[in-house]
């Protein structure tokens, strides 16, 4: 076995955002350091980092100077290149691999490698023209929602049809490139898992949480989920198929529909630290960001051990028109935790922070987290 990446070591991480900033956190706080590469300066993971390294994910020959500069590489954003990641990977470890990468930042790719592996999902057709997506259309039904198959977040690249879409628009809505049309799942909750694998195979995860969204963006998790232990632990095994099947090292949160007739079918993965896991900062054992450390790093997995029911709510940047929040109030809620990102500037949609709210039941802690961010953005004026 391969001998484990001890503290003192500099862990690489290409992308720069808030989910490399809380693994920039966890890191320095074992006593790793951290370099982070990414196209920006000044980021959320640059401002806690040892080193930034500001240069384009094309440039394969920076990314090679990177990796020579530390002993792991690993990423938080699954939009970068899988030539990036190849790239890295001539020098040092990188983990997840690129492999994992270059399947699932492609809904096209990821949704093949899930049906071969029998994993249980909504009915899917590739397109690659309007023609094909008429003829498409015409064998799944409607309503269906029409999704770009490459580098898509948050709701982006994906068109919903109904009776009354105009199928041209909606090709061009979607990007006019290749797609998937999936069937449109009524569902009655979102949930998602957030599961680690180490390099010996051992599997750690967080349990089934709760979604809930906004314009395509997640608004409210709550941990664990309001469901019966059946599907809870139908969740978790089905996570364990797919880390094992891709060879996950790292974490990898899978994404699911709770259908009306109790079916779980999966929309999607994210080979990282997910949204919907930034609850185990505040309220786990070990966080998904220290555990995605231990798991690159070679050592042993921590405990997912979950101290205390839990809700997160993000704050985004819509949150700021009325001026300056009130942290002071935030603060002044003794079970709310309040995390920001050091983004520059706020704007319509993006993730500036989030709060954790703990309580005796994850109802209740829902509750909290919600109140706590209506004190922080109350509409009463406030200089800024």
């Amino acid at each position: 076995m391969t001998a484990p990446i001890l503290p003192g070591a500099a862990v690489g991480v290409l992308g720069s955002g808030q989910l490399g900033r809380m693994f920039a956190i966890a890191a320095r706080r074992m006593g790793y350091r951290v370099h982070t590469f990414s196209p920006d300066y000044d980021t959320p993971t640059g401002q806690v980092a040892d080193v930034e390294v500001t240069a384009s994910y094309d440039d394969l020959d920076a990314v090679r100077r990177f990796a020579s500069g530390v002993s792991v590489v690993t990423f938080e954003f699954e939009n970068v290149s899988s030539a990036s990641a190849e790239a890295a990977a001539g020098i040092v470890p990188v983990r997840p691999g690129g492999d994992v990468l270059h399947t699932t930042q492609n809904r096209r790719r990821e949704k093949t490698f899930l049906a071969r592996q029998g994993i249980p999902l909504a009915a899917f057709e590739v397109v690659e023209s309007e023609e094909q997506l008429r003829a498409a259309v015409e064998r799944i039904g409607r309503p269906a929602v029409l999704k770009s198959a490459g580098f898509g977040y948050d709701g982006k690249g994906q068109v919903k049809i109904t009776a009354e879409t105009d199928l041209r628009e909606a090709w061009q809505g979607a990007g006019g490139g290749e797609a998937v049309l999936e069937a449109f799942v009524d569902f009655e909750c979102e949930l998602s898992v957030v599961a680690a694998r180490g390099v010996d195979g051992s599997f750690a995860h967080y349990g089934a949480v709760r979604n809930e969204h906004s314009r395509h963006i997640l608004d409210v998790t709550t941990a664990p989920a309001p469901v019966s232990p059946r599907i809870g632990e139908e969740a978790v095994e089905i996570a364990r198929t797919i880390l094992e099947a891709l060879d996950v090292v790292g974490v990898l949160c899978v994404e699911y529909f709770l259908a009306g007739d109790g079916r779980l079918l999966v929309n999607e993965l994210a080979p990282r630290p997910h949204n919907s896991g930034h609850f185990t900062f505040d309220a786990c054992v070990t966080s998904q960001f220290e555990q995605q450390l231990r798991a690159v790093c070679g050592l042993p997995l921590g405990s997912a051990e979950q101290l205390r029911p839990a809700a997160m709510a993000n704050l985004l940047g819509d949150l700021w028109e009325k001026g300056t929040p009130d942290w002071a109030a935030v603060c002044g809620e003794p079970d709310v935790k309040l995390h920001l990102y050091g983004k520059a500037s706020a704007r319509s949609g993006r993730k500036m922070g989030h709060l954790t709210a703990m309580a005796p039941t994850a109802g209740e802690a829902a509750v909290r987290v919600r109140r706590a961010r209506s004190i922080a953005f109350r509409s009463t004026p406030r200089s800024s």
